[in-house]
């Protein structure tokens, strides 16, 4: 419904109206709510969609989707039985003065399609409460049923008919967490037959005599490099040393997956695989996102190939050719493989091999420079990532730092020079947009920075400030912990129809073109980019019509996919914390607003400690942001997957000396 409501918005042509929307939409042009231009339904001007903000006193503002405008305030007059969350259509009420004001003329469904309840006792009696409020769920539920349950139970609830859908597991088992956070944004691994139907009809091997037109590459030394437990290889990479050739192989997903059909759907439904710390929910089916569209070593593969020439002297782009192709990688890398290659601890057992390394090694010195130039105008965040290992009863048993190693680095200033080259061949389509901090935001940097003892004078650019900021912080020993209020301080990348540049990476303009097996805006961009080679108008104009509604979608949809990573995670630390509750470990203090949290940094001397879990802390202690403390595990909340710890002593640390 949210996503029908924002195509209303910016425009939904006639051809692309779902089926299963048609009745809602002829109601809603008999009401008046919408009219019909040069055959796109939009919302009459005097008409809005939006998201019922938080409602007191009885009145509320109505959170416009779609537009950026003000939100609409609604008065008590005009609220009804509206309560927040609810998705809204509103008759603007004009004439008035001051803020911008509406009246709801039709309640149309709820914004947050799906919730999670659990049985909990209160005050001696069974309820089922929100997971993420512990409010009461709202379910119409007997006292017959509720009692034929048990404490813990969980259910994946259905918020528009405020109904159960189906019993997910209990709290006291922790295989129940995965589907604790897949439920809350629908999601599931399993594809519906006619979407695997389809992707089984696909011979399983690439016949490249049925692609007289394509580029034929299969001799050239392409490789992929990615991390060992991967199986959707997207992209490789074969690297020209003699003539400064860079080519950049991205899987062909466009080939397999057309519009309009049963898997594309599926794919714009998920919009992003989802990776858990045991095993991935992929967007497209494995047959297609582990097999035929994985750039496999030692098969050929349909692949859309940039070949991007540089200047030996300046490393500036010079040329860039874009063409699909057909091309056998000779050899599947990871990581780990490549940085001991470059430390000398891996010899080459092929000719393949030694062509490779020997090109490798001379491209490491080109991307070491394109990066040293780009961090001349973007930046260089150090925010860490954790790795996060499970046993098979779902329980941590370890964490540690994702490092940022030199094969990873080698890979993304690649991928970077594709993505850009992808988004200089339009003007609109799908951007990758960074727009940069706001005063505001940066104001608060500086005040929670003046609190550590960091004094910042705000002069000169955007980039020499933070330049400074991240040159005191690694004096103290911060850069990690500095560079992520940093980040907090930015607004978020998303997706936009037109171009707006990238603040974070310093680039005029940007896209996604490498991972279309991952990630749906790349398959858009993949479609685009061949329809304006083609010539073909029509083909353009069909993957544009919608294009300001599926950036708004995406982007929301990358927001689920990364919010179901991070509360999986938090529901394994609580688990873990649980098991070590009146235990002592070491700990930092990641934030003081709006409430103190600390994460536990794992020491030789602590007993089980994980590094990575964070905590909801109280200290009679005085503290600051930063301080490297004590604390002990007092209670943990496995249905929020909150953990509660005080403060029992404070550390001496140099960086505040």
């Amino acid at each position: 419904m949210k996503l029908l409501l924002i195509q209303l918005t910016l425009g939904l042509h006639q051809k692309d109206i779902d089926q299963k929307d048609e009745e809602l939409i002829n109601s809603w042009s008999e009401k008046g709510y919408l009219k019909l231009d040069n055959k796109k339904y939009r919302l009459s001007s005097k008409y809005r969609a939006g998201v019922l903000g938080v409602v007191q006193k009885g009145s509320a503002y109505l959170n416009v989707l779609g537009v950026d405008v003000k939100d609409l305030f609604i008065s008590e007059d005009y609220i009804g039985d509206a309560k927040a969350g609810d998705l809204i259509i509103a008759q603007r009420l004009l004439g008035g003065r001051g803020r911008p004001t509406a009246k709801i003329v039709e309640i149309v469904g709820r914004s947050v399609s799906y919730s999670v309840a659990f049985v909990k006792k209160n005050e001696g009696r069974l309820g089922l409460y929100d997971i993420r409020s512990e409010h009461p769920a709202g379910v119409e539920i007997s006292d017959e049923e509720l009692n034929s349950y048990s404490e813990g139970d969980c259910f994946q609830i259905d918020n528009q008919t405020t109904s159960i859908i189906q019993k997910l597991g209990n709290l006291s088992d922790p295989l129940v967490d995965e589907k604790i956070v897949l439920s809350l944004y629908n999601k599931h691994d399993d594809f519906e037959p006619d979407v695997l139907q389809q992707a089984r009809d696909y011979d399983k091997n690439v016949d490249a005599s049925l692609y007289p037109d394509r580029r034929d590459i299969r001799d050239m030394d392409f490789c992929t490099i990615d991390p060992v437990t991967a199986k959707d290889f997207d992209d490789a990479i074969c690297y020209d040393g003699k003539n400064s050739i860079l080519y950049v192989a991205i899987a062909d997903v466009s080939s397999y997956v057309k519009p309009f059909g049963a898997i594309d759907a599926e794919a714009i439904y998920r919009s992003f695989s989802i990776y858990l710390p045991h095993r991935s929910i992929p967007m497209l089916p494995r047959e297609l996102s582990e097999t035929l569209c994985s750039l496999q070593a030692h098969v050929d593969r349909l692949a859309y190939v940039f070949e991007i020439h540089l200047n030996k002297e300046s490393l500036e782009v010079t040329k860039t050719e874009l063409y699909e192709a057909i091309i056998h990688s000779k050899r599947r890398f990871n990581y780990e493989e490549i940085d001991h290659f470059f430390e000398g601890k891996l010899k080459a057992q092929n000719e393949d091999e030694k062509r490779i390394f020997n090109a490798l090694t001379k491209l490491r010195v080109v991307t070491d420079r394109l990066k040293f130039q780009r961090l001349k105008v973007g930046y260089d965040f150090r925010s860490e990532e954790l790795d996060m290992f499970l046993n098979d009863k779902g329980l941590i048993t370890d964490t540690i730092v994702a490092p940022e190693t030199p094969s990873h680095a080698l890979i993304e200033d690649c991928m970077l020079l594709a993505n850009k080259a992808a988004a200089a061949k339009y003007t609109h389509g799908v951007f990758r947009i960074h727009e940069s901090p706001s005063q505001t935001k940066l104001q608060l940097l500086y005040q929670e920075l003046a609190g550590i003892g960091m004094m910042i004078e705000p002069q000169g650019s955007i980039k020499e400030i933070i330049t400074n900021i991240q040159h005191q912080a690694r004096e103290r020993d911060l850069e990690s912990e500095v560079d992520t209020l940093i980040i907090r301080s930015q607004m978020q990348a998303k997706y936009a129809p037109f171009n707006a540049g990238h603040f974070g990476l310093g680039f005029e303009e940007y896209t996604h073109f490498t991972s279309p097996i991952r990630r749906y805006s790349d398959l858009i961009v993949h479609r685009l980019l061949k329809a304006l080679a083609a010539n073909d108008d029509e083909e353009s104009s069909y993957v544009l019509r919608n294009i300001d509604a599926l950036t708004i979608t995406i982007s929301e949809k990358e927001r689920e996919a990364s919010d179901i990573e991070i509360k999986f995670m938090a529901r394994k630390f609580a688990r873990w914390a649980n098991e070590n509750i009146g235990k002592i470990f070491h700990a930092r203090i990641i934030a003081t607003e709006p409430e103190y949290r600390a994460e536990i940094h794992a020491h030789d001397d602590d007993d089980n400690a994980i590094s990575g879990a964070q905590l909801n802390i109280k200290s009679v202690i005085p503290i600051q942001l930063f301080n490297d403390v004590m604390i002990k595990i007092e209670t943990v909340n496995l249905a929020t997957a909150k953990i509660h710890a005080t403060v029992t002593e404070k550390l001496v640390q140099e960086h505040y000396e």
